[in-house]
């Protein structure tokens, strides 16, 4: 099989891309910049932004599916640079899938689509949320998912991924920076800490994308359908940072705001942090409401239809990434 995926300079995506070369598939991988497994024999890169219709056009070239995950994250930027990469970008894939032919495609999504604030205790994976001002990425993300979801149809079949929390050995996102900031004593919890949440080891991330691929075709019971991954072992905001910071050995030493301060500190940061920095800021409305309520998701339909089950425990995981942090 020969599969399109995009994004592959991320950890998950680049893991992706390299699970699916290992097994023996062919991959063209469009990502910005250069990624060092493309050198593989089976491996095609196309370096090119997804906003680039003919470049997205001519990475689908002869491919049988699509996994898209390239998308402009975090919260720092303009609505439009996210509409244009999140939504546009997305247009394009689709536009390529139905000149190339192509039966497959997996879009790789964010549980933050359908996260409006409240705590979400052994939830579904319900529809993705559009009109949220405050979050140009999860509106942006939410508009994308739902468009993909939409153009399924007799010759396309589609599945959105909304991987919780990943995490892992060389992840710069969610561990790096909580270590960062443990490191330089800025590390701040919203509320208890005691929330409990889900989150994603990265080797099950992986395997949960590549398994909702195989399993996905016209008329599968997963086709047109949007699915929370996680481990399946929610743990509160406290052990998961705690972990974290050990597997490194850093100590665990955090501020503690309540949710109403976090809520409130957070929109006074949106407001001012784009005229001062162009950095990722230490705390937002959305951040405060991630960290301090509860969220955490069933995984039985998850395992059901895409035939898939997480294989590295939580503390499996921290024991492989002790043993990063000891190598790195």
């Amino acid at each position: 099989m020969k599969v399109l995926v995009t994004g592959t300079g991320s950890l998950l995506l680049g893991g992706v891309a390299s699970e699916l070369l290992r097994r023996g598939d062919e991959v063209v991988c469009l990502q910005r910049r250069p990624a060092a497994f493309t050198g593989h024999q089976k491996a095609h890169e196309v370096l090119a932004d997804i906003c680039d219709a003919d470049a997205v056009a001519l990475a689908a070239n002869g491919c049988d599916a699509i996994i898209h995950g390239a998308a402009r994250v975090g919260v720092v930027g303009s609505q439009k640079e996210f509409y244009d990469t999140n939504v546009h970008g997305t247009e394009n894939i689709l536009r390529a899938a139905e000149q190339q032919s192509i039966s497959r495609l997996v879009f790789v999504s964010t549980p933050s689509v359908a996260h409006t604030g409240d705590s979400l205790v052994g939830a579904p994976a319900s529809q993705a949320e559009i009109g949220r001002s405050r979050s140009y990425y999860a509106e942006s993300k939410a508009i994308a998912e739902r468009t993909v979801l939409n153009a399924r149809n007799s010759q396309l079949a589609v599945v959105a991924i909304r991987p919780h929390l990943v995490w892992g050995p060389g992840d710069t996102q969610l561990v790096g920076r909580i270590v960062e900031r443990a490191k330089s004593g800025r590390l701040a919890v919203v509320g208890t800490g005691n929330a409990l949440v889900d989150s994603t080891y990265i080797d099950n991330a992986i395997s949960a994308h590549i398994a909702a691929l195989d399993a996905l075709h016209i008329g599968s019971s997963c086709d047109g359908k949007a699915y929370v991954v996680s481990n399946g072992e929610p743990r509160t905001v406290n052990e998961l940072m705690r972990s974290m910071c050990e597997s490194a050995g850093v100590p665990f030493e955090p501020r503690h705001l309540s949710l109403t301060l976090g809520i409130r500190l957070g929109s006074l940061v949106e407001r001012l942090w784009p005229l001062m920095q162009s950095s990722e800021p230490p705390i937002t409305r959305f951040i405060a409401e991630q960290l301090g309520t509860a969220h955490w998701f069933d995984q039985r339909v998850v395992h059901n239809d895409l035939k898939w089950a997480p294989s590295v425990t939580l503390d499996e995981g921290f024991k492989q990434l002790t043993q990063w942090f000891a190598s790195h």
